[in-house]
């Protein structure tokens, strides 16, 4: 038992040193490359913050254990928003109203009215998979074309200054703006290396995060079903949540509500897409009771707060920390009344 606590504290550590140094080499290579921070967090942190779920799902459904699979992304997704969003607004105000948060929200939201709908024709299987694929790839292909989008009009606005500077005869100050960054690496390659340290670490930290709580929570006699939507999901959730919590540290807002978003949408898409490629996934049928209607209400509370540009305190912050413990406790209570 004395191993488990020091698993459980020892990956605590790792996420959070691998979520600060991912947030330094992300936005790095945003603001070196041009690349809007918000399909930065989108796309590269949300991808590698979700790995852990993907490695769990997977093994999971393999092992026949869909209720696993099944509530390690739903509770996740759940834990994305009012836990990853939530406690890191009780240490610095999140802004949510980034440009295009609203409609890769809206795009969150369709997606997962779509999954719940497969939930209803269980098991999930090779069909419903190639589909949640096909919209996965969407996805990337429409952030990507937005990413072009701004590089081109970043240049055009770096040529334009440069024009006037030369026709004026004051020093170009774009590069000299960027050398002010001191929380972020000066070079795309130590970017590119943070990165890379930073998906390594994540998934590290994790398997030994969920591998001593899990076993404490079976000590304590808690049941399967309930580990699947609390334990595993609040833990597999660690990586987003340390990553969004040194982001608002860094007032990195764009990488906060992207990180989200593009987790939950990675979750959906990619996690139970490629294991319902691998092999057919059956849904619990107290997930489609509570638990997928929640993670409904969930995604329309981010777009609500995407939509309406609101910038989260410690009021809101401490609401949604609350309302889920108050869900937590919930699903635990009906995981043992049973």
């Amino acid at each position: 038992m004395l191993f488990d606590y020091i698993s459980l504290a020892g990956g605590l550590v790792v996420l959070i040193i691998a979520g600060d140094v991912l947030v330094r080499g992300s936005v790095g290579i945003a603001q070196r490359l041009g690349i809007p921070n918000l399909v930065i967090g989108l796309t590269i942190v949300a991808f590698g913050t979700s790995a852990p779920e993907l490695v769990i799902s997977l093994k999971a459904a393999l092992e026949g254990a869909g209720g696993i699979s099944i509530g390690n992304v739903v509770g996740s997704n759940i834990a994305n928003v009012l836990l990853v969003l939530g406690m890191p607004a009780l240490i610095a105000a999140t802004p949510c109203g980034e440009a295009g948060a609203t409609r890769n929200a809206l795009f969150m939201v369709a997606v997962t009215i779509v999954f719940i709908t497969f939930c209803f024709f269980t098991p999930i299987g090779l069909p419903e998979g190639f589909i949640l694929l096909i919209l996965l790839g969407a996805f990337l292909a429409a952030s990507t074309m937005v990413a072009q989008r701004h590089r081109k009009e970043q240049k055009a606005i770096a040529a334009a200054a440069a024009g006037a500077a030369v026709a004026t005869g004051q020093p170009d100050e774009e590069d000299d703006a960027l050398d002010d960054v001191d929380d972020v690496p000066d070079s795309v390659w130590i970017a590119v290396i943070y990165i890379v340290l930073g998906l390594v670490g994540l998934p590290l930290g994790a398997h030994f995060t969920i591998g001593g709580a899990t076993s404490i929570a079976s000590a304590w006699g808690v049941s399967e079903a309930v580990i699947g939507l609390t334990i595993i999901a609040l833990g597999t959730s660690l990586p987003e949540l340390a990553t969004t919590v040194m982001a608002a540290i860094r007032q990195h807002g764009a990488v906060a509500i992207g990180n989200v978003i593009g987790s939950n949408i990675f979750n959906l898409l990619a996690i139970i897409g490629i294991t319902a490629v691998v092999v057919p996934i059956d849904v619990p049928p107290e997930v489609l009771k509570l638990d997928i209607w929640v993670m409904l209400a969930c995604a329309l509370l981010l777009t609500a707060l995407a939509g309406f540009r609101i910038c989260l305190g410690r009021i809101s912050g401490l609401a949604m920390t609350a309302a889920y413990v108050f869900y937590i406790a919930t699903v635990y209570m009906l995981g043992h009344t049973a």
